[in-house]
């Protein structure tokens, strides 16, 4: 579809205020800086304080996951919608949030992961968080690479624009002429930042997995053509065993100049900082062995168990119909302390109540939930 928007024509302007509308998507305005994100989980940016196509600054950033060799789950190839994106109502920790959840059913091909993602922002701010939470549904335990896939539209415009790595910032900054867009990784370290032109056709698992196994970051690309710059960014490879998940943040800062966007990230650090600190005081290790609620309840196929440990044991989660006969066994693993997740997939097991246990060296607790199809 971008080809189509590189020839600046009545045309193309007409396709892109259509192809704006053919896809569910939520929004939320700071004053300075909007957001959308649609229903499969891309990411755009405008300002100074519209949604309008004139005043666009990203393109699209959006989620990259390695799983075995040469498979990569990618927002254009794989990505389906499994919760609707809403904006969240009466956000608990910012002044905006979007929220969001997607699957690899529309192409049905590994790594099978379910992204959730939140989109925070805050009024008055030229900047926002993404959250990532990368759920393994695989069949076994994913070796993987995070990365992000990010094409710029500085100025409502592609091409001849500057990637620039800031080591001393730990940032990388898409710029022309005065406008100044950062990307920030914060939860992890950056192992690699790649760019090249854009070109039709780049989305293939081969070159992606390519790219998130870079390993070096480059200092600085020049973009010399309308097309303009792809940015292709990862971070080091993490294991995620079946049903467990790692939660990546991005920061993303907008400037009319290096300094004011380097301000505007300074500000989103600080917010995720006060995020996260918020997220350690609620997960600090429980003194006694804890199993919540499962969320979503009733849900459809999958849930959330979480529960929390006070010292290294053995557990085990199982789940029974109402007849006491066991229909799945969630996990059998040795832990550490502190609080845990693992997902729960019903997709072969008709509705109805089930009792869900956690047992461990010597506790057994139990709670119900109710599958809805």
């Amino acid at each position: 579809m971008k080809s189509f928007s590189l020839r600046y024509s009545l045309f193309t302007i007409i396709f892109l205020l259509i192809s704006n509308n053919l896809f569910a998507q939520a929004s939320f305005n700071t004053g300075e800086f909007a957001v959308t994100l649609n229903e499969y989980g891309r990411i755009r940016l405008y300002a100074p304080d519209t949604t309008a196509i004139e005043n666009r600054q990203l393109e699209r950033m959006s989620l990259l996951v390695s799983g075995k060799l040469f498979q990569v789950f990618d927002y254009q190839n794989d990505a389906d919608t499994e919760e609707p994106t809403i904006n969240v109502e009466n956000p608990q920790n910012s002044d905006h949030e979007i929220y969001g959840s997607y699957n690899n059913y529309y192409s049905a091909e590994p790594p099978e992961i379910l992204q959730k993602m939140n989109v925070y922002g805050w009024d008055g701010g030229k900047y926002i968080l993404v959250k990532n939470t990368i759920i393994n549904r695989d069949n076994g335990g994913l070796n993987s690479i995070i990365g992000m896939d990010i094409i710029p539209y500085l100025d409502y415009a592609y091409g001849f624009d500057t990637v620039s790595y800031d080591a001393s910032n730990n940032l990388i900054r898409s710029h022309r002429g005065g406008t100044n867009l950062g990307y920030k990784l914060l939860s992890h370290n950056l192992k690699s930042m790649h760019a090249f032109e854009w070109y039709d056709g780049y989305t293939l698992d081969n070159d992606y997995w390519s790219w998130l196994n870079y390993s070096q970051i480059d200092q600085q690309y020049v973009s010399t053509t309308v097309d303009g710059p792809v940015i292709i960014i990862a971070q080091n490879s993490a294991s995620i065993d079946k049903g467990d998940s790692l939660i990546v943040y991005y920061a993303v800062a907008l400037g009319a100049n290096e300094q004011e966007m380097l301000e505007s990230m300074q500000d989103a650090e600080e917010k995720y900082n006060l995020l996260t600190d918020i997220k350690d005081k609620t997960a600090l290790v429980p003194d006694k062995v804890i199993l919540n609620q499962n969320y979503p309840n009733p849900f459809n196929p999958t849930t959330v168990i979480n529960f929390g440990l006070p010292e290294k044991s053995n557990v085990e989660i199982k789940v029974y119909n109402l007849l006491g006969q066991q229909v799945a066994n969630i996990l059998n693993k040795s832990l550490p302390e502190g609080m845990h997740s693992v997902e729960f997939n019903a997709s072969n097991l008709p509705s109805g109540i089930y009792i869900y246990s956690l047992k461990s060296e010597n506790n057994l607790l139990t709670k119900k939930m109710t599958l809805l199809k």
